[in-house]
């Protein structure tokens, strides 16, 4: 279009966005060229009575009265404002018109004096008449539009839902290269040739290949999926259309559907090109979960309209399906069956140097001191998304602006690591000397079964700084190599290590306290689940007594217990016994190792703060000193599997 030509969206654009202001402008445009058609009601006056008028003429009223006096007046109406005679001056009947000057007797007496017929006259007529009534209506009808555009706005599309989805559509050519996403090797490798179908299509069509319709990325939030998904569509360089699945969902059966066929047509027109759908296990639940009253609501409509679109288009059709989900096993098996989403990417959360590569990417715009080390950096994250890692950087950039620092240092950057993970330091929150000694020696009691017990994930800090809501310290072990499975003494020795630091307050305190409820419920939760599924008990052998799924099916109902009650009972009567016995250990443990813990105390007092390397050299230091076996287990570099923060 001519830049000079007129846009007709651009003139409509304010009537649009307005309708009360159109609808109000139309009725009066209406009203006027009504009265032009029908007349003002000064043309009734030559009606009176039959005459033939051959012109009129508006008189004053004293000019009135004087006709009258002279009786060149023969009929005379008289209005609430208008007042028409009708006279004859030689040349023809002539229409006078003048105004009322309000009620007048001596008109009237003049006008019986001469003996001049005259009546009275309504100024209205049928439109105004009509008017009149309808006029409420209208503006009933107009409130009504204004709420109707207002619903249409909130709602992205026409009365009802039923319009255009397009403002819930986001479309563009994205930018984003594979280059820009770190730490997800594998998943840009499983989805390269999606870019290359794309490409290059005819290639693919001519050896009568068939490129999967959808490609479901599949991980855990924050681990990048959607900035994959506009990875593939900037290396291809297509247009991507993004639209959340809960866009789809509205109160109005009918309203979803329609909008995915909106989403379809427009990829259509603009193919070759990318659909993302994220979050699609909002539309895309089993329709077999849909509960004791059914499932058929407006989701599986939705639902049925996507499978029906993504069966529209043949393979050889350049248009590509991505899909997000944090939670593959909710989605109706009609969505992943060969033909839709038959092919599911993994993007899991990286490991160590995929962490490192990640800091990379985000440190690029950060002002780094000398003495940032990454590497430091990644091995305390272990098992944090690329989210997290991100929002690490930029509170340690927060940090550093805040202290007016000109660079980012090491000190920042580990404080921020443990920000994201223990939560907000809270040096404000006064705590007297008697909570502060419990505290002590419960996280002295953590760190100590941490480095004295087999297969248990070493010491990186011991604080007693509140920090978060309620913890008033905190023990933060990292484990010391890539784990993706836990042995039967590993789980036991995280057991044991929840189970320190109640025991550290039954020994040296005397005294148990509240602290420790939340390290009963995990450690009774790793038992619970050695004996339900993982076959690691005599209580129930090889039995699987729960199976690794979501607490919630579909419609709410929650899975009943599929065992006996003697084998609950066997099952309760193990767990208690194993607690109490690993709980008589580690009180062993405990006194074995009292002045190590009496100096870990110490140290912790003075600084509150200690590094898992002095918690090491203190408990060095007493097996020398006391010709104890070292139980100290030699240290490697590279950690990556998930973290544990041990809190009171």
């Amino acid at each position: 279009m001519n830049q000079n030509e007129p846009n007709p969206e651009k003139n409509n654009n304010f009537f649009n966005k307005n309708p009360l202001i159109a609808f109000i402008l139309f009725s009066i445009v209406i009203i006027v060229l009504f009265k032009a058609v029908i007349g003002d009601d000064s043309d009734l006056a030559g009606k009176i009575n039959g005459q033939n008028i051959t012109r009129t003429q508006e008189i004053t009223y004293a000019d009135l009265k004087r006709l009258i006096r002279e009786k060149q007046v023969e009929k005379v109406s008289i209005g609430q404002t208008y007042i028409r005679a009708i006279g004859n001056d030689g040349n023809g009947n002539v229409a006078y018109t003048t105004r009322t000057v309000g009620y007048d007797e001596s008109l009237i007496k003049m006008l019986d004096d001469n003996k001049i017929n005259y009546v009275g006259f309504s100024e209205s007529n049928w439109f105004t008449e009509m008017f009149g009534w309808l006029f409420p209506f209208l503006i009933i009808i107009a409130i009504w539009m204004f709420f109707a555009g207002r619903m249409q706005k909130s709602m992205g599309g026409g009365i009802l839902g039923m319009g255009n989805s397009k403002k819930l559509i986001n479309s563009e050519k994205p930018k984003t290269k594979f280059d820009d996403v770190a730490g997800a090797q594998e998943a840009k490798e499983e989805v390269l040739e999606i870019v290359d179908f794309l490409k290059f299509p005819d290639r693919y069509v001519e050896l009568g290949a068939k490129i999967p319709k959808g490609v479901l990325l599949v991980g855990s939030p924050g681990t990048g999926k959607t900035l994959l998904a506009k990875a593939v569509a900037g290396e291809a360089e297509v247009p991507f259309f993004s639209v959340s699945g809960s866009s789809f969902i509205e109160m109005f059966v009918g309203v979803g559907a329609a909008r995915v066929r909106d989403l379809f047509e427009q990829a259509k027109k603009d193919a070759p090109s990318i659909i993302f759908i994220d979050e699609i296990d909002a539309i895309g639940k089993s329709r077999a979960a849909g509960g004791m009253m059914g499932g058929n609501d407006e989701r599986e409509q939705t639902l049925n309209q996507l499978l029906a679109e993504m069966d529209g288009f043949g393979t050889d059709t350049p248009i590509i399906i991505l899909a997000a989900t944090n939670r593959p096993e909710i989605l109706d098996p009609a969505l992943l069956r060969p033909g839709r989403f038959d092919r599911q990417v993994l993007v899991d959360k990286p490991d160590y140097q995929g962490r490192i590569d990640i800091l990379n990417v985000h440190v690029k715009g950060v002002k780094q001191d000398a003495d940032v080390d990454l590497e430091e950096i990644a091995r305390l994250t272990a098992g944090l998304a690329g989210a997290d890692l991100a929002n690490i950087v930029n509170e340690a950039a927060l940090l550093a602006g805040r202290k007016s620092q000109k660079t980012v240092r090491q000190t920042d950057m580990r404080e921020a690591v443990e920000r994201a993970i223990a939560g907000l330091s809270k040096k404000s929150r006064r705590i007297d000397e008697k909570e502060k000694r419990i505290v002590a020696y419960h996280e002295s009691g953590h760190a100590l079964l941490a480095e004295t017990t087999k297969g248990a994930k070493k010491v990186s800090k011991v604080s007693i700084v509140p920090r978060g809501l309620a913890a008033l310290g905190y023990t933060l072990n990292t484990p010391e190599e890539n784990k993706y499975l836990m042995q039967r003494h590993e789980l036991w020795a995280e057991v044991d290590v929840l189970l320190g630091g109640r025991a550290a307050e039954e020994v040296f305190i005397g005294e148990i306290s509240t602290g420790a409820a939340n390290d009963l419920e995990r450690s009774t939760d790793i038992i619970k689940a050695m004996v339900q599924m993982y076959g690691m008990s005599d209580v129930a052998g090889l039995m699987v007594l729960e199976k690794q799924r979501n607490t919630f099916l579909g419609g709410g109902m929650t899975q009943g217990r599929e065992y006996s009650d003697k084998m609950a009972e066997d099952m309760d009567t193990f767990i208690k016994r194993s607690l109490q016995e690993h709980y008589e250990e580690v009180k062993k443990r405990l006194e074995e190792y009292r002045g190590a813990i009496e100096n870990i105390v110490e140290l912790l007092y003075a600084k509150e703060n200690i590094s898992g390397d002095q918690v090491r050299e203190i408990i060095e230091a007493f097996e020398i000193e006391n010709g104890i076996e070292t139980k100290l287990e030699p240290k490697k570099n590279i950690p990556s599997s998930p973290k544990t923060v041990i809190d009171e």
